[in-house]
């Protein structure tokens, strides 16, 4: 009997280790097995602002909150006449303009303010209040002559080689003022203004005429029949920007223009 008792003893220990051994092979299995995958979240998709075309965000080029399916779209104009590589910086200064008119005149500026003191940090953001009305008269007494004034032009260059759109390039700024161009008057209906940050009595950056090489060489692919002059060109008896330190010759040079597109020729002026 007690042999019995003994053998049924050891039988029962041997079942509970069997069962032991059995449960630790488990555990070790489902620790091994790779964790389920969560369900992923859909990507977020964004719009091209050049083609409209929807593509993942994170496959997009990004600029001031603005999405681009390829550099190429990034650095060209889109249909309504604003590039992706500026800085949009909208001005209420601006008109239609006339049906049927294209632009086919690059005015270049230069822009100081307050006067002299491009070098500022501020001077930049000046010049943008300034063409968006939004200038503070009271942050420097030059501001109190020129409050009430309502100006603009397509595109500022600043300093450090920044660019800066304020209006489309098919609509009319506000930037030229009395002028004419060999016989043709109202400038502003037929040019494109760009303003260079600095005055008549210093060189030019060199990242702002990188700048603007690449600038003017976008402008020609979507009107290919330009012309360049300064200010003082179309307005002789008022204005001298973008004065004797703006290298024609090297601007020419960068850019390729043919000389018959510069009419005024390339002397310092």
């Amino acid at each position: 009997m007690f042999k019995w008792l003994l053998f049924l003893a050891v039988g029962y220990f041997f079942y509970l280790w069997l069962k032991k051994q059995k449960q630790v092979k488990e555990g070790l299995k489902k620790s091994s097995d790779p964790s389920p995958t969560k369900a992923l979240e859909p990507e977020p998709m964004v719009q091209c602002q050049h083609c409209k075309v929807h593509l993942p965000r994170s496959e997009a080029r990004v600029y001031e909150q603005r999405f681009y399916c390829s550099q190429d779209h990034l650095n060209v104009f889109d249909e309504r006449g604003w590039i992706g590589s500026a800085n949009w910086r909208a001005s209420p200064n601006f008109d239609e303009r006339p049906e049927n008119i294209q632009p086919d005149l690059v005015v270049i500026h230069h822009i100081s303010l307050p006067p002299g003191q491009f070098r500022s940090k501020q001077s930049s953001q000046y010049i943008i209040d300034f063409f968006q009305n939004k200038l503070d008269s009271n942050a420097h007494p030059y501001f109190a002559e020129i409050a009430g004034q309502k100006v603009s032009s397509h595109f500022l260059i600043t300093r450090s080689g920044e660019l800066v759109q304020f209006v489309s390039t098919q609509d009319k700024a506000w930037h030229a003022g009395i002028s004419s161009f060999m016989g043709r008057q109202k400038c502003n209906n037929f040019s494109i203004g760009i303003e260079l940050e600095g005055d008549g009595d210093s060189p030019f950056e060199e990242s702002q005429y990188k700048t603007l090489t690449s600038l003017v060489k976008r402008l020609q692919a979507s009107y290919p029949n330009l012309q360049f002059a300064g200010h003082s060109d179309i307005a002789p008896d008022r204005k001298r920007d973008p004065g004797i330190y703006f290298d024609w010759k090297k601007f020419q040079k960068e850019t390729g223009i043919p000389e018959e597109k510069m009419p005024y020729g390339l002397i310092f002026r």
